[in-house]
């Protein structure tokens, strides 16, 4: 058993940290939010009322913030109260620099350190399947790995500072191409007649299948599971979709790579958020897109 503190209880930290518990480690988390704090510590997490308290003698501590700045402003906090040697593990998806500069924070702590942003949504969290893509050197990789697989179900180590962002943006660009691509064919789908079942009993068994179709139908009926039976209610919410998009749209800018796709899927998920969606599932833009005129 190791103390772990959790720094971030929101929808996902809070089960990360849950699951850090059932796997026998003695898990400090702090919070913001008294009310995540409160939320997590039904499930054996001991709430912290600081950061001081909730770090004090962890041999690794994880973050789970919304945005690069604030994973900065809490590396940069620990500086003062952390030993040398203490495993730092940010699993927020942030910018990749943002990431290099937490790493090198740790160095100049003289601490290991590890980007690992998850993919699974919240029920990946809650079940503990959750993909973790990593950055960081082999040692720190062998040190955390343990730590991870408690709370994921693969852990793939993607290459050296920021690598794990830097995967993760990727594949979420594809997730918003994808899941738009399968909307638009449901939508088609319906003005030729076809019913959702039929077209998803095709295009899931054949050359059309893909994530958002076969785990994440966007139409309600063919997976029961998807957050089309549940109203849209997230899930993975669209203003996080659209915060990826955005990341991935920084990243082609500053390394010069070319994503028309990725550049259109990031204009309509902002259309939809701007519409008022951003705390509905992603997949609920099906219903944006079938309103938009032909032109």
């Amino acid at each position: 058993m190791s103390k772990v503190a959790f720094v971030g209880l929101g929808n996902m930290g809070g089960p990360m940290a849950a699951n850090l518990v059932k796997a026998g480690h003695d898990v400090w988390g702090f919070d913001l939010s008294e009310a995540s704090r409160e939320a997590a510590s039904t499930h054996g997490v001991n709430a912290a009322t600081t950061l001081a308290q909730a770090v004090l003698n962890a041999d690794c501590i994880i973050t789970m913030l919304p945005k690069g700045q604030h994973v900065l402003a809490v590396w940069s906090d620990l500086a003062s109260v952390i030993p040398e040697g203490t495993l730092l593990i940010d699993c927020s998806t942030v910018d990749v620099e943002s990431a290099r500069k937490a790493h090198a924070l740790g160095s100049a702590m003289g601490c290991p350190s590890l980007d690992a942003p998850v993919s699974g949504g919240t029920t990946g969290a809650e079940a503990g399947t959750l993909t973790f893509m990593v950055g960081g050197a082999d040692s720190a990789f062998a040190s955390g790995k343990a730590i991870l697989e408690a709370m994921g179900r693969k852990i793939v180590h993607c290459g050296g500072d920021g690598s794990g962002q830097a995967a993760k943006i990727c594949n979420n660009m594809i997730l918003g191409i994808s899941m738009i691509g399968v909307c638009e064919a449901f939508g088609l789908a319906e003005k030729l007649g076809l019913s959702h079942q039929a077209l998803f009993d095709v295009a899931s068994t054949s050359s059309g299948q893909c994530w958002s179709l076969t785990t994440y139908c966007p139409v309600p009926g063919p997976v029961p599971t998807s957050p089309a039976n549940n109203d849209y209610r997230p899930g993975f919410a669209t203003a996080l979709m659209l915060k990826d998009l955005l990341l991935s749209q920084e990243a082609a800018q500053q390394s010069g790579a070319a994503t028309p796709l990725g550049a259109h899927a990031a204009d309509l998920y902002a259309r939809f958020e701007a519409a008022g969606h951003g705390g509905e599932d992603f997949s609920a833009i099906i219903r944006m897109l079938q309103e938009i005129p032909r032109e």
